[in-house]
């Protein structure tokens, strides 16, 4: 399995990463995705790459909860970074998007944000991991303004209906990542895994948070995959070594990893 999202990276697993890693190995975890936050980030991603080179993969972007005054100055920043590495550093532009969950007040600066990334897709041939709240239509109003060739990539974590996946669907075929929260009781994301199709899905974690059914409540982490990758076999009829084998298998074709 490939975790596709996880922020192994941050201060949750300052005491015990190497466990975490040896625990998320032995679960048949072979890789894992980190998605960057913002400038600040960018450091222990790389320092973690550092220790574990053959394990985790690195990604560029501003999270839009990171969206504030100084945007525009983190977004010189990260694409000045990003020019001057060398090919293959980052597997991704992320994690970027929209949320609008809490607070409204920097809609318009993450809408901005969320186009000139998007750009940094297109003239780099990089995939995005898009986060997206409370934002589907800001999300297709961006898209709806881009021009074309809209960029490769996932929506990750997403929470959507089926009717919200057809929507993005008729804009391209981006892929949808799942984590713990398909287990959850009252979850309704078990309702998109066969609109998806086992072609176009994405196993992550979002460590340290949403750990599935039967840890949640704990501190997430890479290991936990397998629950999610059994609930999704579950749901749709299949093996979990199929499922882990063909989302694995997606995740390495979209990162080209």
């Amino acid at each position: 399995m490939i975790d596709s999202h996880a922020h192994l990276y941050c201060e949750a697993f300052d005491e015990d990463r190497r466990e975490v890693v040896t625990r998320a190995r032995e679960a048949g975890v072979t890789h894992v995705v980190l998605p960057n936050e913002n400038v600040a980030s960018l450091e222990r991603l790389h320092a973690m790459q550092r220790e574990f080179p053959d394990f985790v993969s690195l990604t560029i972007g501003l999270h839009p909860e990171e969206v504030h005054d100084d945007f525009r100055d983190q977004l010189d920043e990260l694409k000045r970074r990003l020019d001057e590495a060398p090919a293959g550093t980052y597997v991704a532009v992320g994690e970027i998007g929209i949320d609008l969950y809490w607070d409204k007040q920097w809609r318009d600066q993450q809408l901005e944000a969320l186009d000139t990334q998007l750009r940094w897709c297109r003239e780099r041939d990089l995939p995005f991991i898009i986060h997206c709240r409370k934002a589907l239509d800001e999300i297709l109003w961006v898209l709806d303004n881009f021009g074309e060739p809209l960029p490769r990539g996932v929506f990750h974590s997403f929470t959507g209906t089926p009717d919200d996946v057809g929507q993005l669907r008729r804009r391209s075929d981006f892929h949808f990542g799942v984590n713990g929260i398909v287990t959850f009781k009252k979850s309704n994301v078990k309702e998109i895994l066969p609109v998806v199709g086992l072609d176009r899905l994405l196993l992550e974690t979002d460590a340290p948070y949403l750990a599935p059914v039967p840890h949640r409540g704990k501190r997430n982490e890479s290991a936990f995959v397998a629950a999610v990758a059994a609930f999704v076999a579950r749901e749709l009829a299949l093996s979990p070594e199929s499922v882990s084998a063909a989302t694995e298998a997606t995740a390495r074709a979209l990162f080209k990893i």
